[in-house]
C-alpha cells in the first residue's frame, strides 16, 4: 500500500512539474515582462487597445476635463454598485448601474434633456462600467455623453468635492 501511495505521488508530481514547464513555455513573453517589471504598462496598454475597440463611440474625458464639466454644472452619473454609491461619490450624481441600465433606463432619465452634458464615471481606471453604461446612453440618443476613465478614486485622491447618501 505504502508503495502504491509513493508511486502516485510521484506521478502527480511529474504531472505538475509538466504543466508547470507547458505553462511558462506558453505564457514566456509575459512571465519575462512580468520578471523586468513592464507587465503592468503592457496590459494596460492592451485594455486600452481593447477599450478603442469595443467602445469607439464613446467620448473620453480625464480628471481634470471631468472637474471642469462638474463646475460647469454637468450631470455625473456613477456607474458603481449602490452601496459603494451610498458610501461616497460625486455630489448631485445618480446613480445607474449597467444592471439598471439591462431593466430599462426609464424611471431614471425620463426627464433629462437628450443634449445635456452628461459623464459617466466608475470606481477607478481599471473599470469598464462607466464605458458600459456611456455607450447605452448613447443608444437611447443622448448626445454629449463622456466617460471620466480616471474613476472616483482619482476623483477622491484628489480632493474634489464628495458627498454621502443618496
Amino acid at each position: 500500500m505504502n508503495r502504491v501511495w509513493r508511486q502516485d505521488l510521484a506521478w502527480a508530481g511529474v504531472i505538475l512539474g509538466a504543466g508547470l514547464l507547458l505553462g511558462l513555455m506558453q505564457h514566456w513573453e509575459l512571465v519575462h515582462k512580468s520578471w523586468q517589471g513592464e507587465l503592468a504598462p503592457l496590459l494596460s496598454q492592451v485594455r486600452d487597445q481593447r477599450r478603442a475597440e469595443q467602445f469607439q463611440g464613446v467620448k473620453t474625458v480625464n480628471l481634470a476635463q471631468a472637474y471642469a464639466l462638474f463646475q460647469q454644472g454637468s450631470l455625473f452619473i456613477d456607474a458603481r454598485p449602490p452601496d459603494e454609491f451610498h458610501e461616497l461619490h460625486v455630489p448631485k450624481s445618480l446613480n445607474i448601474t449597467p444592471d439598471m441600465v439591462e431593466a430599462g433606463l426609464a424611471e431614471k432619465v425620463a426627464g433629462l434633456a437628450r443634449d445635456r452634458e452628461i459623464v459617466v464615471y466608475c470606481g477607478q481606471v481599471s473599470c469598464d462600467l462607466a464605458l458600459k453604461v456611456a455607450e447605452k446612453l448613447q443608444s437611447l440618443e443622448f448626445t454629449r455623453v463622456t466617460a471620466f476613465m480616471g474613476g472616483f478614486r482619482a476623483w477622491d485622491e484628489a480632493g474634489y468635492p464628495a458627498d454621502t447618501g443618496k
